[in-house]
């Protein structure tokens, strides 16, 4: 934290003249060493640890892929083909940055779970929020545009139809529409902005992962049981405490990775995609990476017009909406109490909140008009039910009032069960109960 007194002592004299200059070592003993730690974490707090990791690798593997692929439409396949192929340990490079996008959101969307379960984006920690939820934004558009990439059906059909979702937006869409594809389709301008975009973005989200671990230390992490440090009996030091826990859940998670790059390099892509782009033939069914889908389904789950407002421009609002409302996490929530521990209502809301968030993700999956809950034939013999369409809609819906109707009114009406006067006496009371 910022009032965390340094106990850095330079040894050599060496450390003593680059630490009276530039203490860089000093920084990194006071950030990754001495640094007081709430002494409760428990393994829901690796994943930022992990996160870095992640970025580290998308850096490294997509700076050395980038030596090796071209920006071209009529070349762009081929040389990721000739990655895979002929480049020394290519289509390990291809795996681990293909694959690596997916873990980078398996441990980004757990990040923020438990984040919205123990309240880290309360009060003093809005800014942490804030600059986490950039992150999270740039992750989407970075990864989206690395998607669009190997200029596969996928990829290509998945560029147009996300740009042309912009070109929705009044006013100001067409124009914006016309900068980004470079023209008036999806094609070779559109794919060299975009390689553009996916090598600079990367940098730019270090960039604000440097602010969002400064903004951390100022304010200190929080914890399960969400009350603040009262004494210094209630931290550890982060070495060798939180970094052993962060090395086995470091561990841990590259064990699962490496399962997915070499046992199921191709489970999380689709099959679409290993056939050259060709704007003549449109696939059966455009879909996103795994970790859209939820905001894809909320996309489609807009087929009404609302007066002269056409159902296209609901879908994209709703969906940058979806979005928005993490932004505003921090002031839609109006309980004083930070951790779900001690909200039990709340709780049960947040558990059929990620259920919707994976039915969403599943609805984003299929085809609209597939039947889920199927009641009975028409006369044509055709089914009749509930499809994907609607359960998308019932869990948009959920998805909203979530954010603006449940989580206001709760913390105004919930209430929540005794807090620990500190972190050391939640720790005590848990070992005491464990006797």
């Amino acid at each position: 934290m910022s009032e965390h007194a340094s106990t850095y002592q330079p040894k050599s004299g060496f450390e003593k003249w680059l630490d009276s200059r530039l203490p860089i070592a000093r920084l990194a003993y006071d950030s990754f060493i001495d640094y007081p730690t709430p002494k409760n974490l428990n393994y829901w707090w690796t994943f930022g640890g992990i996160l870095s990791l992640c970025l580290g690798i998308q850096i490294v593997t997509g700076v050395i892929m980038a030596m090796h692929y071209t920006a071209n439409s009529a070349l762009a396949f081929d040389s990721v083909e000739r990655i895979m192929r002929d480049v020394n340990y290519g289509w390990l490079l291809r795996y681990v940055h293909a694959n690596g996008a997916s873990m980078f959101f398996f441990a980004v969307y757990i990040h923020m779970f438990r984040g919205l379960y123990y309240g880290s984006y309360k009060a003093p920690r809005e800014v942490l929020w804030l600059l986490g939820c950039i992150i999270y934004f740039l992750m989407i558009a970075t990864a989206f545009m690395g998607y669009v990439l190997p200029w596969g059906q996928m990829s290509y059909y998945g560029a147009v139809v996300i740009t042309n979702l912009i070109g929705a937006i009044p006013v100001v869409g067409s124009s914006i529409l016309t900068w980004l594809q470079g023209g008036f389709a999806v094609d070779n301008p559109t794919l060299t902005r975009f390689f553009s975009l996916h090598y600079l973005l990367p940098f730019v989200i270090a960039g604000v992962v440097v602010l969002h671990v400064w903004a951390l230390h100022v304010v200190g992490q929080n914890n399960p049981t969400g009350v603040e440090i009262k004494s210094k009996e209630d931290t550890v030091p982060f070495t060798p405490y939180a970094t052993v826990k962060d090395g086995l859940g470091i561990v841990l998670f590259l064990i699962l990775f490496s399962v997915f790059v070499f046992f199921a390099p191709e489970a999380l892509g689709h099959t679409d995609n290993y056939i050259p782009a060709n704007p003549l033939v449109t696939p059966a069914h455009i879909v996103p990476e795994w970790y859209m889908l939820p905001f894809y389904a909320i996309l489609r789950a807009i087929t009404f017009d609302i007066g002269p407002i056409p159902a296209k421009l609901i879908g994209v609002v709703m969906m940058f909406t979806a979005i928005a409302a993490i932004f505003l996490l921090p002031w839609l929530d109006t309980s004083k109490v930070k951790s779900m521990r001690y909200r039990p209502v709340m709780r049960w809301f947040f558990f059929l909140f990620v259920v919707a968030c994976l039915g969403l993700g599943w609805c984003g999956a299929q085809e609209p008009a597939q039947i889920v809950f199927k009641f009975g034939v028409d006369k044509l013999g055709e089914p009749t039910g509930i499809n994907v369409t609607t359960v998308a809609q019932v869990l948009a819906a959920y998805y909203f009032a979530f954010f603006f109707i449940i989580m206001p009114w709760i913390g105004l009406k919930e209430e929540p069960l005794p807090v620990p006067a500190s972190i050391s006496e939640a720790v005590l009371a848990a070992q005491a109960k464990k006797a």
